[in-house]
This record gives C-alpha cells, structure tokens and sequence, in this order.
C-alpha cells in the first residue's frame, strides 16, 4: 500500500532534505524512524519539494510504499517516537498507487520571515532572515509584480539547478508587516532551486532603496545570474508544502502556519 505523510521540521541541524552518505539530512531521520517504527530494515521516501540546508518545513509531503499494515495514527505517533524533536509527523493517510508526492503537486507554496532590526536577532537566529535598514512595502510590492505569470527565471537560478527548464508559473507573492517581522509568502507551479533566496535578495534591495522597482524586470529579462542580488540567507525560508487536487483527499491546511508572524 502507498502512504502519504505530512512533516515538519526546522532545517538548522541538517544538511538539507535529500539523503546523503552522512546521513544528516531530514530525509534520512525520517526514513530510519520509519524503518524502526515498521520493524524492517528500510522504507524508501519520496518527497514534494527538496529543501536546502538551513530551510525549514511546515507542510513537507512524502509518499512510500509498504507491506507493513498499521492504523494510520498508529504511523504518525510511532513514528514521532523515532524522531529527534525538530521532525515531527503531523498526518498519515492512505492514496492510491497512482499519488506521486512531487509529481502529483499542481502548486507549491514558501514562506520567508524577516526581521526588520537595527541589531542582529538573538531568539529569531535561525529562523527568520534580518536586515537592520528600514524597508519600503510598496517599493517591494511594485517590484514583485514584474515577476507574476510565466517567465524564464534563469537569473534567479543556482547554478547547481538541475531543472529541466528555467520557465516556471509564479501565481503570487504576498507581503505583509506584523511589528518589526515581514512576510512574504510565494506560489508556484514549482520553484528552481534557490530561486526564492535569490527573488529575496533583490526584493530586500528594491526595499531598502538600492534599486527601483523596474529593476526587477531587468534583472527577469537579462536571463543571467549574474545581474541579480546576491542569494539571501536561508534562515527565514519556511516550505509550507505542496498544493493538491481535492480527489486525492489529502490536507490543504498546515499545521503551524499561523505560528509565523
């Protein structure tokens, strides 16, 4: 049977989600909690959206296929018992063979929090980004608008990108203040890699008046990496999970959200 579980997780302590040989990744304290739970020596998992080291999850997606017949709070709270305190399973439900957790995604939704200080965060250090020059939300706003719709966003790409295309459908980017925390929340039909660090990046300099709001689009229409800000700092960026079509009965809420400011 094919299961489906939601994850979160603050990425400070880890070297991102893909498993890799020093097996301090996300991926790889899930999928050894999974197998310890199950009582097998190993369960395979395959996530919505990879995240980087130092980038947090609330509504991180997996599927993996099992033999292994529990209840389904039965796969969340044994689990949970595996896992160190910064992971934790918030859902479990059963889809059919035919539910790909990356390939069945229709959207894809982040979250960057930043503090607005004239010093550096103490309690925030980790999981919110900071800048200590005063930021112009309309400034950002206006620049933000010359990324909506589809464009080729290579000038915001890493060069790690593995891709196979640089064209990606941004549907929005909202950006509130709450006190001295801002806001900016991002949807896409997928997202290069980096490509939110590096959109942050050259929205926090149209913010802090370093360049007008038209520069956005010179920096979209160049196509060069080499145009663009530099890539922002990881610390505030929350992936807030994937967006399904309703048959496949699956939560479209995440658990936490509201927790951000």
């Amino acid at each position: 049977m094919r299961i489906a579980l939601g994850i979160s997780y603050q990425g400070g302590a880890y070297q991102g989600w893909q498993s890799q040989p020093s097996g301090q990744t996300v991926q790889d304290q899930l999928e050894k909690a999974l197998a310890q739970f199950a009582d097998v020596p190993a369960i395979h998992t395959l996530c919505a959206g990879r995240t980087d080291a130092g980038v947090h999850g609330l509504g991180q997606v997996v599927h993996f296929d099992t033999d292994v017949h529990r209840a389904m709070n039965s796969w969340v709270r044994g689990t949970n018992r595996y896992l160190p305190d910064d992971i934790a399973v918030q859902w479990a439900y059963p889809v059919p063979d035919a539910f790909h957790a990356r390939a069945s995604a229709i959207a894809r939704r982040y979250a960057y929090v930043l503090l607005e200080s004239p010093v550096r965060p103490s309690l925030e250090t980790g999981r919110a980004g900071w800048v200590f020059r005063p930021l112009d939300q309309a400034a950002m706003e206006a620049a933000a608008a010359h990324l909506i719709g589809e464009h080729d966003f290579t000038s915001f790409r890493a060069a790690q990108c593995q891709a196979l295309s640089p064209v990606k459908h941004l549907h929005r980017i909202d950006i509130r203040r709450r006190g001295a925390y801002w806001r900016f929340d991002f949807e896409a039909n997928a997202f290069l890699h980096h490509m939110i660090r590096n959109l942050m990046g050259c929205l926090v300099a149209v913010g802090q008046g370093l360049r007008p709001p038209g520069w956005m689009a010179e920096v979209r229409d160049a196509r060069s990496r080499d145009v663009a800000a530099p890539t922002f700092a990881p610390d505030g960026l929350y992936f807030l999970g994937p967006v399904y079509e309703p048959h496949w009965g699956l939560p479209n809420t995440v658990p936490g959200a509201d927790w951000l400011p």
